[in-house]
């Protein structure tokens, strides 16, 4: 048997305390540590079933993250890096996706995230400010 599919997946849970914050649902605590200038690397991390609402992401970097059945509902991605990050079975509606990432990808994403392993990749050409 194949033990080695998107399910098996072994992703950091990094000792980080704003990351932490995240996991524990601490999203307006994340805030406020953010504007106050804290800092958090969360490329590569582990952000299945979480409800993200109302998260601050400017700036943060999700790259290759796992949203796996997160809720994303109303999320302003676009100053964010998701760049190859699984959004399977997310919640998405409302979310404000990145200028780089064009509607007819964000259109198939959408008839895709039905399959396993759906993630995010375009084109970061265009400087984010």
């Amino acid at each position: 048997m194949d033990n080695t599919g998107p399910a098996r997946i072994k992703l950091p849970i990094s000792n980080d305390p704003m990351y932490l914050m995240l996991r524990e649902g601490c999203i307006k605590e994340f805030n406020v540590k953010k504007a106050s200038g804290d800092k958090c690397d969360l490329r590569g991390c582990d952000l299945r079933s979480l409800d993200l609402r109302g998260l601050d992401t400017g700036g943060l970097d999700f790259r290759d993250g796992y949203f796996r059945q997160t809720d994303l509902r109303g999320v302003d991605l676009s100053k964010a890096n998701p760049d190859g990050a699984s959004i399977n079975a997310c919640k998405i509606s409302g979310v404000l996706f990145p200028p780089e990432l064009s509607a007819s990808e964000i259109e198939l994403l959408l008839l895709l995230l039905l399959l396993p392993g759906t993630r995010m990749w375009y084109q970061t050409s265009v400087k984010r400010s």
